[in-house]
């Protein structure tokens, strides 16, 4: 989780910090990938859609047979579906977003119902460093804009 909190911090300016590594099975980092929404004006620009579709290319197969993807923040329902349909066999990840998560939060996407493939998934790990990334940018966004809205 370390490393993706470093990758978070790489994140473009204006979009939402967000960090995600995958591993593959043997443990050597594939891939790593930030938010790019905003900067791309690509609205499926989310870390874990880059770093899958990084990670894919890089091996050269749609298969993530074996890899495990960390993440900064729990992923919504678009990214939840982007790792089932990739075959990632595991999902780590930091803070829970209760707007938006699709791992537990709101709903479950990956456990329920049961799928074809299972990813087994551990959340919560340095959630309050990771919890820190989003504060702070909100924070910092929050002081940036007017009343009106307008920077």
């Amino acid at each position: 989780m370390r490393r993706a909190i470093e990758v978070a911090r790489t994140t473009p300016i204006g979009d939402i910090p967000v960090g995600a590594v995958l591993y593959g099975p043997d443990g050597e980092e594939i891939a790593t990938g930030t938010n790019r929404r905003e900067t791309d004006r690509d609205p499926v620009g989310h870390a874990e859609v880059v770093v899958t579709r990084k990670a894919a290319q890089a091996l050269g197969t749609w298969r993530l047979d074996g890899c495990e993807l960390v993440v900064t923040l729990e992923p919504c329902t678009m990214c939840a579906g982007a790792i089932l349909g990739a075959r990632v066999q595991s999902l780590v990840f930091g803070a829970y977003e209760p707007k938006t998560g699709a791992v537990g939060s709101l709903i479950d996407v990956l456990r329920d119902p049961p799928h074809l493939h299972t990813v087994e998934v551990r959340g919560g790990v340095l959630e309050t460093e990771t919890a820190s990334l989003m504060r702070d940018f909100f924070a910092r966004e929050v002081r940036g804009h007017t009343a009106d809205g307008r920077a």
